[in-house]
């Protein structure tokens, strides 16, 4: 992979609308350069006999049954309800909508 240059950066920082000085070109130009040859140093360690993971250790279910315990009914649930219509719970409306 070529390396980034300054002209690379430029012409992304146009493409992104971000206005950048010269000093600003320079500097990002060496950190891109540093990322790209440290992309390209882990891609070399990762041959093709390396299986690719997501994760450095094995994950495990951590999670309980899924057993259906006491439920509420609607009127229930709305007895302590401040206020409720159509058997729904009513909340002040925060949109400016009609």
């Amino acid at each position: 992979m070529a390396a980034i240059n300054r002209d690379d950066v430029a012409h992304l920082a146009q493409l992104a609308h971000i206005e950048m000085s010269a000093e600003e070109l320079d500097r990002m130009a060496g950190e891109l350069a540093v990322i790209v040859e440290s992309v390209k140093s882990v891609s070399e360690a990762a041959g093709d006999d390396v299986p690719a993971t997501s994760h450095p250790i094995p994950l495990t279910n951590v999670f309980r049954e899924d057993v259906v315990g006491h439920t509420f009914t609607a009127e229930q649930s709305l007895s302590g309800a401040p206020d409720a219509y159509e058997g729904r719970f009513k909340v002040p409306a925060i949109l400016d909508e009609d």
